[in-house]
């Protein structure tokens, strides 16, 4: 191949770089001759430019989408995850009585990740959602043993979705098994973990649902 030959095959491929391989068909000869025209043109100087020390032109690469399962596997090994964050306590935040359990929500955090406690080192669990860790102080102020069961513990937001108690999760990262009869004056600290959207726990209508004897039992979160 003679080199004016190569010159011209290297100004064309240049020209599919600089136009993407595409370009519009000419409706005339006169202006398919004027669009060749400012195509060599465009070519001339940019060939010109990259004898000077200039870097070749490219089409830019389109972003790619990162992998649900690497998202995944990076907030597993701390990726982007700063670890528990404190949500504020709603600004009522009264005693509720369910039956003669008295409660209180102490603490709230939302994680991406959860991991064992004492004799569960090791274990952990890891979501695109969030943990929603609430912590509660409970008392039977009753003279009668309380049977109270909290597996069917809820958490609700103002648009009426459910989010059940995460069972994986209270296994793992739960302080203790949940008690199921508060014997008279017996007080318990206890932990309940709920997998809920990253919009949820801005929600100013959260709400922890316990039923008790006589129906469900509402304990404001937000």
């Amino acid at each position: 191949m003679s080199p004016r030959a190569s010159s011209r095959t290297q100004l064309f491929l240049t020209a599919a770089l600089l136009l993407g391989g595409c370009s519009k068909e000419a409706s005339t000869p006169e202006e398919g001759q004027e669009a060749e025209a400012r195509t060599l043109q465009k070519l001339r100087a940019e060939a010109d430019r990259v004898k000077q020390g200039g870097t070749a032109a490219t089409r830019p690469q389109p972003a790619q989408r990162e992998p649900e399962e690497s998202k995944l596997a990076g907030l597993a090994a701390g990726m982007g995850d700063n670890g528990p964050r404190k949500l504020r306590l709603p600004e009522r935040n009264d005693t509720v009585h369910v039956d003669t359990v008295a409660m209180k929500v102490t603490g709230l955090e939302a994680s991406h990740s959860v991991k064992g406690g004492s004799g569960k080192v090791g274990l952990g669990l890891t979501t695109e959602e969030l943990f929603l860790r609430v912590e509660l102080i409970t008392q039977n102020v009753g003279g009668m043993p309380a049977p109270l069961t909290l597996d069917g513990a809820k958490v609700t937001d103002a648009k009426g979705q459910t989010y059940p108690l995460a069972r994986d999760a209270q296994a793992v990262a739960g302080t203790k098994p949940l008690p199921t009869t508060w014997a008279p004056a017996q007080r318990t600290e206890l932990v309940l973990l709920f997998e809920v959207p990253p919009d949820a726990v801005q929600d100013d209508g959260l709400a922890l649902v316990v039923r008790g004897s006589g129906g469900d039992v509402r304990i404001p979160l937000r």
